[in-house]
């Protein structure tokens, strides 16, 4: 079930596979100041966890914020087929099934200027993923770009975050760093996402940083030269 994080905050963990390892995801909800949702990389949910969406407002709004997390969108549209998808830059190539989408840029979408705003990280067309800021709990909303994999966890997936940089601490795994085709169109999108004030960070694998998590950014985002 959704677990809230602050006032008109949600998340939801679930596991899936990917690359033949048992890993999670999560989903991030926000609710709007006039009770619309929003639901950020949608996971795989049960009719009960609709049920409690719909308890909380309509949803609005169904975010594909890279070109990786796409995997439960249509899940999402059949429980909720209301709703507007939106997703990264180069999805809706990805995905031409995927109908309707309407892509992503830095500019925020008029409907949610007055509770997000967004970035795209550049320097990474493999990835190219969407940052949202949500400005009334302070909080940044990631997805793979940054990951923290903490607490106890399979040997094979503790050793996969060992080996990408990403165990018990917030950083950019070695395997996006890899596909990072421009440093400095990335450390350019890195400072934009640090003007931002933030005090907690959600990331998609697998941790919400509460402590410090401006300064952890910050450190993280060192590896562009940001």
């Amino acid at each position: 079930m959704l677990i809230q994080i602050a006032p008109n905050l949600w998340h939801m963990e679930r596991g899936f596979k990917a690359a033949g390892l048992a890993v999670s995801s999560r989903m991030t909800v926000v609710r709007f100041e006039d009770g619309r949702l929003w639901l950020h990389s949608p996971v795989r949910f049960s009719e009960a966890v609709a049920e409690q969406l719909r308890s909380l407002g309509k949803v609005s709004w169904i975010v594909c914020p890279n070109r990786a997390h796409h995997m439960f969108a249509k899940h999402a549209l059949r429980m909720f087929p209301q709703a507007a998808l939106y997703g990264a830059p180069g999805l809706a190539a990805k995905r031409p099934d995927l109908e309707g989408l309407v892509e992503l840029g830095d500019s925020v979408p008029p409907e949610w200027e007055h509770e997000l705003d967004q970035a795209i990280v550049r320097g990474m067309p493999f990835v190219n993923e969407v940052v949202f800021f949500h400005k009334a709990s302070q909080t940044l909303i990631m997805t793979d770009v940054l990951q923290c994999w903490c607490g106890k966890l399979p040997w094979n997936i503790s050793l996969y975050a060992k080996l990408t940089g990403v165990r018990s601490h917030l950083d950019v795994p070695r395997t996006v760093r890899l596909i990072t085709r421009d440093r400095a169109l990335a450390a350019g999108s890195a400072r934009v996402i640090l003007q931002w004030p933030f005090t907690r960070v959600i990331t998609a694998h697998n941790s919400i940083v509460e402590h410090e998590a401006h300064a952890a950014v910050a450190r993280a985002f060192g590896r562009f030269g940001a």
